[in-house]
């Protein structure tokens, strides 16, 4: 399928490693030019070599935490008509509730709910005069189904979503679409510490955890980010401007609810 995003822009948060990275090889196969973000230099201009060396399209990095205000005035100048912007940063460490603090409590809610919201202001109303946009947002699964260890980074996601879900509603009619994505347990860095996590609750070994967590999915496996990123690369795409203000749960059917 054509997604009619050839010779679009894309900012693609934290980016150099796992779902970030895939969404932004997507849509870089679909024409669109990006500008990738992560901490680590290296990692990230790794990642950009790929995908210039597959796709052929301007591909631009800012390296930093994206919740530096600094970092994210870069993103910005480096695409200064945005048309796409995929919200994503690393969740807070797996931890038992009893043991946050107010300032972890705090990091976890700049990180996951204001970072990302700063990030719309700063390119929403670009997208509403030009008539275009597409934001997708990487939150979780656990905002449908709460996860031990994962509180801090539910409520975040959670709070996000409910915040945004409202100027969904504000700008569709502009051409502007947010919507947001959430992920199960796919096969990326992050999966290691769930594991680890899961094995010390269990007093059992990481492969072990890692055995009866792909058990406990329905696919039984893990998932592939190259399949989140093409669900990603679809929101974005002219085909997908009636669906806005929903969150598409992608964990291979560990979602047990209906709705």
């Amino acid at each position: 399928m054509d997604l009619g995003l050839n010779g679009r822009t894309a900012i693609v948060c934290a980016s150099s490693h796992g779902l970030g990275r895939a969404c932004a090889t997507e849509l870089a196969r679909a024409g669109v030019a990006v500008v990738l973000n992560g901490r680590d230099p290296a990692a990230l201009e790794e990642t950009a070599a790929a995908i210039r060396a597959e796709a052929g399209v301007s591909v631009k990095t800012v390296a930093g935490d994206v919740a530096d205000s600094a970092v994210q005035e870069a993103l910005v100048a480096a695409a200064p008509t945005c048309d796409i912007l995929i919200n994503n940063n690393g969740g807070p460490p797996l931890r038992d509730f009893r043991q946050l603090d107010a300032a972890a409590i705090h990091a976890g809610l700049n990180a996951n709910m204001v970072t990302p919201i700063e990030m719309v202001q700063r390119v929403i109303d670009g997208m509403t005069a030009r008539g275009f946009g597409r934001i997708v947002c990487i939150t979780s699964s656990s905002v449908k189904s709460p996860t031990a260890g994962l509180d801090l980074s539910s409520g975040a996601r959670v709070g996000l979503t409910g915040f945004l879900a409202g100027v969904a509603r504000q700008v569709a009619a502009s051409g502007v679409t947010i919507n947001f994505l959430l992920p199960g347990l796919f096969a990326t860095r992050r999966l290691e510490g769930v594991n680890r996590f899961a094995a010390d609750a269990a007093g059992i070994t990481p492969d072990e955890a890692e055995r009866r967590n792909r058990e406990r999915i329905p696919a039984r496996r893990f998932g592939d980010p190259a399949e989140f990123g093409a669900a990603c690369a679809f929101l974005c795409s002219a085909q997908a401007g009636y669906i806005t203000g929903q969150s598409l749960l992608i964990d291979g059917g560990s979602y047990t609810g209906i709705m």
